[in-house]
């Protein structure tokens, strides 16, 4: 139970920083050309065209997936510190948090994904994904492994019965 709870902890850490790290750069999508280069976030730089509804639904997800990781990361510390004060069931509500969080990094990243790549090619420009829309894709395989390891945590921890009462 312990090293299924330190890995979850450990894990979802990670995915946390990662969907952090990623939302915060603009390195999701990269365009070179025959003597330019340029790169791309979720958040645009010049507001003089309002941005795209998939801009929108992806910055939406992927702050909902950071704040879900941060609340999933909160239970797992609460669940390490022996106090009765905390009572419930810590384990299962980061599993769930994080399974939550989870989905929503998958989803904005698959509407990302599939707005971009079907977009119109140019000849002498080559597009294609960068270094934060990678880490996008890492947060949410680490946050499932999050909800994974802490939902083994829960089921292999004690059971209340009349011995601990």
């Amino acid at each position: 139970m312990e090293l299924c709870r330190s890995l979850a902890l450990l894990t979802g850490s990670l995915g946390l920083l990662c969907i952090l790290i990623a939302l915060s750069t603009d390195f999701w999508f990269v365009a070179v050309g025959p003597s330019f280069s340029l790169h791309s976030g979720i958040w645009p730089k010049f507001y003089t065209e309002v941005p795209a509804g998939y801009i929108h639904a992806t910055q939406s997800l992927s702050i909902l997936a950071a704040l879900w990781g941060l609340l999933s990361v909160v239970f797992l510390i609460m669940s390490c510190i022996p106090s009765p004060s905390i009572r419930g069931y810590p384990l299962l509500t980061s599993s769930i948090l994080a399974f939550a969080a989870a989905i929503s990094a998958v989803v904005a990243m698959v509407v990302y994904t599939s707005e971009r790549w079907n977009q119109p090619q140019h000849s002498q420009i080559q597009t294609f994904f960068s270094w934060s829309f990678y880490l996008g894709w890492v947060s949410a395989v680490l946050l499932l492994c999050t909800g994974s390891l802490s939902l083994a945590a829960h089921c292999s921890g004690p059971r209340p019965g009349y011995d601990t009462l």
